[in-house]
C-alpha cells in the first residue's frame, strides 16, 4: 500500500503536503512546532489536520508490519500463493488481514483439528464436492477405526461436519459479507436482567435499534449497563440471509445426499463459530468509534475550557465552599501569589453568616479584592447567597463567579500541590487553585490530568491510552498556540511546550532559580538536557519581556531574526519599535510580498506571519473567546419559569446536547434538537464550552432537579 498516497485521498490534501509532514513527524519534530514554522513545507497544515495524519500514520503503519509478519508466517508453512498475497497486500485494514490469515494461523485443538487428526479430512471433501452417488452413511463406514476412536458412522459423518464448519467460518471473504450485512441490516438489543430494579438504565430496559443507526452516547451507556449488570445486550442478525448467501455460496449442486448434511454444516458453523466472533468485533468496532468521537467531543471542549480568556489585573478571592469543615478562602493578588489564606463557617451546620462577613468585608478591604471566584461544588449555592448579601452591604464594586471546580481537589492532593504550598492544607490549595483558574484557566489546568477537568463523557470507560494521548495533545496545542513567559511560567506549563519533556522543564525553572531571570532566549541552550534540536522545537513558543532582543518577546522564530532585521531596516523600522508597538500597520507598506520573500530568503506564509506578529507582539487568541459572566445577584430553580430568557455560559458539550450554566445550582440541557432551525449531525457545530449563549426556560422540573432549555425562540 502507497501509505502517502491513502493519507493524501483520507485528508483530502495534496500527496507533497503529505510526504513533506511525514518526513518532519520521523525527523523528530513536533506537531505544534510543524504547524507553526514549518507551513512553507506542509503547505501550512494546521495542528488538527497534523494530529490526524499522525494517528493514521501510525495505524497504516502498523498495518504494513502485520502484513509482512502474516505473509512471512504463511510462506514458512509452504501454503502462500501469489493470489493471496496480493489480497494481504491490498487490504486496508488489520480486521481484513486478520480474516484473510484466520485459516493459515497456528490453531489451538479445535473439534476440527481433533477431527483432521483421526483422518477425516477425506469424508469432508467428499460432502463438499457434492458428487457421490453413494448415502454419506455408506460413505462414512469406510473410516471406521477404533484405534482412532471412531467407532461409528454418526462420529465418522459429526467429525467430518466440524472440517467443513471450520473451514467455512475461515472463508474470508464470507466473514466480510457478513459482518457488512450484520452493519448494514442488524439490530442492537438490550432487556433489563431485573426488570424491577430502577437504575439510570431504565430506557434500555427494552430496546432496540438499527446498528447502522445507533448513536455514540448509547453504545457506551449500554456497555456500561451491560458492565454494571444491569442490562442484556446483543445483536440480532440477519439469520436467514446469512444462511441463503451460504447455502448459495457452497451448495453448488442438487445431491440428494449431501444437501441436508451441508445445510446443517451450514447452519452450525455460523451459529458456533461465525456469528460469536462476527457480534464480537462489531461490538469492539462500534465502541471504538463510540469512542473515538467521544474522545473528539471531549477534547474540543478541553480545548475551549483551556482557551476561556484570563482575567487580568485583579486581586482575586477564591473560595472553596462546603459545610461541616468550613468554606476555605485565598486571597490571590494580579500575578497569581497567594496573600492569605482562612476558614469561615456560613454554612450548616455552624451557620456563622455574620462573624464570617465581617471577615469577608476586613479581606476585601485590606487587598482591594474585586472579584470572587467561587467552586461549584457542594455548598456553593448556599455559598453565593451570602456573598450576594455581602455585595449588598458594601460600598465597594466586586462581583463574583461561579467556576467548575472539576479537578480543584485533585489537584489539591496532588504531590505538586504539595510543592507548590508546602504549608497549606488540601483546603487551602483548591481556595487557590479556585481563584487562579479564573486569571489564567490555562496555566492553572494544566496541572491537572485533563482527564479529570469534567468536561467529557464516559471517560472512565474508554480506552485511557488513547483517551490520555488526544487530550495530551490538545493541551500541547493549546499552550504552544497561546505561548508562555519564560521568566514566570511554572514547570507544569512550561512541560507541554514543543520539544520540553517534564525533567527540561523542571530544569529551565532550576535554572532560573539559580541565575535569575532569562535574558534572552539563546539562553535556553545553557539549561541541563536541552540541547539544538529542543531548543528549535521551544524557542519560538517562549516569551521574554523587557529582555535584550525585543524579537524575544514576539513568536517570531529565532531562525527569522536575521530575515526580520532585515524587512524592520527596509521599511525604515528598528528592533525596538517592536517594544513600543510602532508597527501597526506595517502589512499595508507591503505590495509584493512574493517578491519582498525571495528578497529576504525566507517563505512567503513565513512572511506573512511574522508581519501579523510585528504588528500585534505576542498577541493572545484567547482575547477572542467570551469572556465569563460577572454576577452581582443570585437566581433559584425556583425563580425560573417557562419563557424566561437568560444568558448562560455553556459548560459541557455532549452528543444529544449542551448543558448550560444560567446562574442557578443545576445546569440546564439544552437538546440538540432545541439548538438551531437546521438540521445538525452534533451540538459541536452550534456551541463549544465557554460559549455565552442565550437561552429560553422550557420547562423546570424542581423534584428531579431538571431544567430543559431552547436556543430556538
Amino acid at each position: 500500500m502507497n501509505i502517502i498516497a491513502k493519507l493524501a485521498e483520507e485528508l483530502n490534501i495534496r500527496e507533497s503536503q503529505v510526504e513533506a509532514a511525514v518526513k518532519l513527524i520521523d525527523e523528530g519534530n513536533t506537531i505544534p512546532f510543524i504547524s507553526r514554522y514549518r507551513k512553507e513545507a506542509t503547505g501550512a497544515l494546521n495542528d488538527e489536520v497534523l494530529r490526524n495524519l499522525f494517528e493514521r500514520l501510525a495505524y497504516l503503519r502498523n498495518l504494513e508490519e502485520k502484513k509482512q509478519q502474516v505473509l512471512s508466517s504463511i510462506e514458512e508453512q509452504g501454503k502462500l500463493t501469489e493470489e493471496l498475497k496480493q489480497q494481504i497486500l491490498s487490504a486496508e485494514t488489520l480486521v481484513a488481514v486478520e480474516d484473510l490469515y484466520r485459516p493459515y494461523r497456528p490453531k489451538r485443538r479445535t473439534r476440527a483439528t481433533i477431527a483432521k487428526e483421526k483422518g477425516l479430512e477425506p469424508l469432508a471433501n467428499i460432502i463438499l464436492l457434492q458428487m457421490t452417488n453413494k448415502s454419506l452413511e455408506e460413505e462414512a463406514i469406510v473410516f471406521l477405526d477404533s484405534e482412532k476412536e471412531i467407532n461409528s458412522v454418526e462420529e465418522a459423518l459429526a467429525g467430518a461436519m466440524d472440517i467443513l464448519a471450520e473451514s467455512i467460518s475461515d472463508e474470508a471473504d464470507y466473514r466480510k459479507y457478513i459482518r457488512e450485512l450484520t452493519m448494514r441490516t442488524g439490530k442492537i438489543i438490550s432487556s433489563a436482567k431485573n426488570p424491577e430494579e430502577e437504575s439510570v438504565y431504565e430506557m434500555y430496559y427494552e430496546f432496540e435499534e438499527s446498528l447502522a443507526k445507533l448513536a455514540g452516547h448509547r453504545i457506551l451507556a449500554l456497555n456500561r449497563g451491560e458492565a454494571e449488570k444491569f442490562l442484556n445486550v446483543k445483536i440480532e442478525a440477519p439469520v436467514e440471509q446469512i444462511n441463503q448467501y451460504l447455502e448459495k455460496k457452497i451448495i453448488t449442486r442438487d445431491n440428494p445426499n449431501t444437501v441436508s448434511t451441508l445445510k446443517a454444516v451450514i447452519e452450525d458453523s455460523y451459529k458456533r463459530l461465525i456469528a460469536p466472533a462476527i457480534e464480537r468485533e462489531l461490538r469492539n468496532e462500534l465502541t471504538e468509534r463510540a469512542e473515538d468521537g467521544a474522545i473528539r467531543v471531549f477534547g474540543k471542549n478541553l480545548e475551549q475550557l483551556l482557551m476561556q480568556p484570563p482575567i487580568a489585573g485583579k486581586v482575586v478571592l477564591g473560595w472553596d465552599p462546603a459545610f461541616r469543615t468550613g468554606c476555605k478562602l485565598a486571597i490571590v493578588d494580579s500575578t497569581g501569589k497567594v496573600l492569605d489564606t482562612t476558614v469561615i463557617y456560613p454554612t450548616a451546620p455552624q451557620n456563622k453568616v455574620e462573624e464570617s462577613k465581617v471577615i469577608l468585608k476586613k479581606l476585601i478591604s485590606k487587598y482591594d479584592v474585586s472579584l470572587i471566584s467561587v467552586g461549584n461544588g457542594t455548598a456553593s449555592r448556599e455559598s453565593e447567597r451570602i456573598i450576594v448579601d455581602l455585595l449588598k452591604e458594601i460600598p465597594k464594586q466586586v462581583q463574583y463567579v461561579i467556576v467548575n471546580e472539576a479537578g480543584a481537589s485533585v489537584y489539591s492532593a496532588s504531590k505538586l500541590a504539595t510543592e507548590e504550598f508546602p504549608n497549606f492544607d488540601v483546603g487551602q490549595r483548591s481556595a487557590a487553585s479556585i481563584a487562579r483558574r479564573l486569571q489564567d484557566p490555562l496555566a492553572e489546568l494544566v496541572k491537572i490530568d485533563p482527564k479529570s477537568i469534567g468536561v467529557g463523557q464516559y471517560q472512565h470507560d474508554m480506552n485511557q491510552k488513547k483517551l490520555s494521548n488526544t487530550l495530551g495533545g490538545v493541551v500541547e496545542d493549546c499552550v504552544n498556540k497561546v505561548g508562555v513567559d519564560l521568566n514566570t511560567a511554572s514547570a507544569s506549563l512550561l512541560e507541554y511546550i514543543s520539544g520540553i519533556t517534564k525533567m527540561v522543564a523542571k530544569n529551565i525553572v532550576l535554572y532560573r532559580e539559580e541565575n535569575g531571570r532569562f535574558l534572552t532566549r539563546s539562553q535556553l541552550l545553557k539549561v541541563a538536557k536541552l540541547g539544538p534540536k529542543a531548543y528549535e522545537q521551544c524557542a519560538g513558543f517562549m516569551r521574554i519581556n523587557d529582555g535584550k532582543n525585543p524579537l524575544d518577546g514576539t513568536s517570531v522564530h529565532p531562525e527569522s531574526y536575521n530575515a526580520t532585521l532585515k524587512l524592520l531596516e527596509k521599511l525604515g523600522y528598528k528592533s525596538e519599535d517592536i517594544r513600543e508597538g510602532k508597527l501597526v500597520g506595517i502589512s499595508k507598506k507591503i505590495s509584493d510580498y512574493k517578491k519582498l520573500a525571495q528578497e529576504l530568503e525566507i517563505g512567503e506564509i513565513t512572511l506573512h506571519d511574522i508581519v501579523k506578529e510585528l504588528e500585534k507582539p505576542a498577541r493572545d487568541p484567547r482575547d477572542e473567546m467570551p469572556k465569563p459572566i460577572l454576577r452581582t445577584d443570585v437566581l433559584e430553580m425556583k425563580d425560573l419559569t417557562p419563557g424566561m430568557i437568560l444568558k448562560g455560559t455553556v459548560r459541557n458539550v455532549i452528543d444529544f446536547g449542551a448543558f448550560v450554566d444560567i446562574g442557578v445550582h443545576q445546569d440546564g440541557l439544552v437538546h440538540i434538537s432545541q439548538m438551531t432551525e437546521r438540521y445538525i449531525k452534533h451540538p459541536l457545530e452550534v456551541v463549544s464550552v465557554g460559549d455565552i449563549v442565550e437561552v429560553q426556560v422550557m420547562n423546570v422540573d424542581l423534584q428531579k432537579k431538571r431544567i430543559q432549555l431552547t436556543m430556538k425562540f
